[in-house]
């Protein structure tokens, strides 16, 4: 299962970076390029959602099968063993979240920045007219 987290953080990743690119003033030669590449990417990236979805399902199986360790019917391993594993949900959790966010953060931004370009496009049409 360790491969689906590498994934999902990659895509996180990768989503991160779209957004801080598609935000740094100072960008103006690269960002058509950029809105580009992120309006195709956009699609691909949606695939993020339902996998999220599935990786939380898989949190929470663990989180329902998992044995309990209480008081003192663990040994120090178990005991250090669930924890981690409690440790683990939470992170993954937290990924989970990243993603989403991010991937949301990145079609809104990219939908503004498109807005943006089409006003001033409409600027420019206006202010050669007259």
């Amino acid at each position: 299962m360790a491969l689906e987290w590498v994934v999902l953080g990659y895509a996180a990743a990768a989503e991160a970076i779209m957004v801080l690119l598609l935000t740094l003033p100072g960008l103006d030669g690269l960002r058509k390029g950029l809105i580009a590449v992120t309006r195709n990417l956009l699609k691909p990236f949606l695939s993020v959602v339902p996998f999220c979805i599935f990786l939380l399902m898989d949190i929470y199986w663990k989180y329902e099968t998992r044995p309990t360790c209480e008081s003192d019917s663990c040994t120090p391993s178990e005991y250090l063993r669930h924890q981690k594993s409690i440790m683990k949900s939470q992170r993954n959790a937290l990924l989970i979240a990243a993603a989403l966010v991010f991937y949301w953060l990145l079609y809104s931004v990219t939908h503004l920045v498109v807005k943006v370009e089409q006003l001033n496009q409409r600027v420019e049409r206006l202010k050669n007219r007259d």
